[in-house]
């Protein structure tokens, strides 16, 4: 009878920590939040632009700013929309262009920091490039990735309950699950998201591209520019946490027509 009892509360749980993902309306798990896990990134972010060199580019620099602000206000837009804009609580908007030629990526941590690498601007090669890819990476923060990764972290190691209660529970174990969660700690907070979060991050992207007066169709043609500057050289798809390129163009055109409905030059 005990065993049942814990598995039935177990499965109240879930069902009362449920949430919804912007735009595709996915249910997650959800046992932390953001005014938990902002302040973390936040002071992660601070440090990383604190020591990073930031790029002495003043065109690729203010491109990066201009595009991140474009992408924000339809993201605010959208969400005022849809009566959401409580999930923005504690966003602080703040985008970054950091000198390192030699690392092709960008991200966005829960809250709204953003950092590119100057490496990935030549795949970008113009605004609408920027914006595929700082779309993407926002729709993470927006989908909430970061915090559905420490809520399932906390159930896989048996913490349950709120964040709060995991952290009387074991506060050691809590708090690594948060830093990996966020990317605390890892290469300049740069974090691997499944398959699942990716292909959801693209989509999510798209629309709020296409709201920020980005044509959709930018988006796969950046994915055929990334392919080739691979070489070929991506792992399978199975042995990858992210969509190969063949399979993540596939799924940006088949989206497009959906994305298109927001759009406006």
């Amino acid at each position: 009878m005990i065993r049942y009892a814990v598995i039935f509360s177990f499965l109240g749980l879930i069902l009362y920590a449920c949430a919804t993902v912007a735009v595709t309306g996915r249910q997650q798990l959800n046992l932390v939040s953001n005014e938990e896990i902002i302040p973390v990134v936040n002071h992660q972010y601070d440090s990383i632009v604190k020591t990073a060199k930031l790029s002495s580019d003043a065109r690729q620099t203010a491109m990066v700013k201009e595009v991140g602000v474009k992408i924000q206000k339809a993201v605010e837009r959208y969400m005022a929309e849809k009566n959401l804009s409580s999930q923005l609580a504690g966003f602080q908007w703040e985008f970054n262009l950091i000198d390192d030629p030699k690392t092709v990526n960008a991200w966005c941590m829960p809250g709204g920091k953003v950092a590119f690498y100057t490496g990935i601007m030549p795949i970008c090669k113009d605004e609408a490039g920027v914006a595929v890819v700082m779309g993407h990476e926002v729709a993470h923060a927006i989908a909430n990735h970061g915090r559905e990764r420490m809520s399932q972290g906390m159930v896989a190691n048996g913490l349950l309950g709120t964040f709060g209660a995991a952290l009387g529970q074991n506060p050691t174990l809590t708090k690594q699950l948060l830093f990996q969660a966020v990317g605390v700690g890892a290469q300049v907070g740069m974090l691997k998201f499944s398959r699942q979060h990716e292909s959801e991050a693209d989509k999510i992207g798209l629309i709020f591209m296409a709201m920020a007066g980005y044509d959709p169709h930018e988006a796969p043609k950046f994915w055929e520019r990334m392919s080739s500057d691979s070489g070929g050289g991506a792992p399978p798809e199975w042995l990858s946490t992210h969509p190969s390129h063949s399979t993540r163009i596939k799924d940006l055109n088949d989206a497009i027509p959906e994305a298109m409905q927001y759009y406006k030059k």
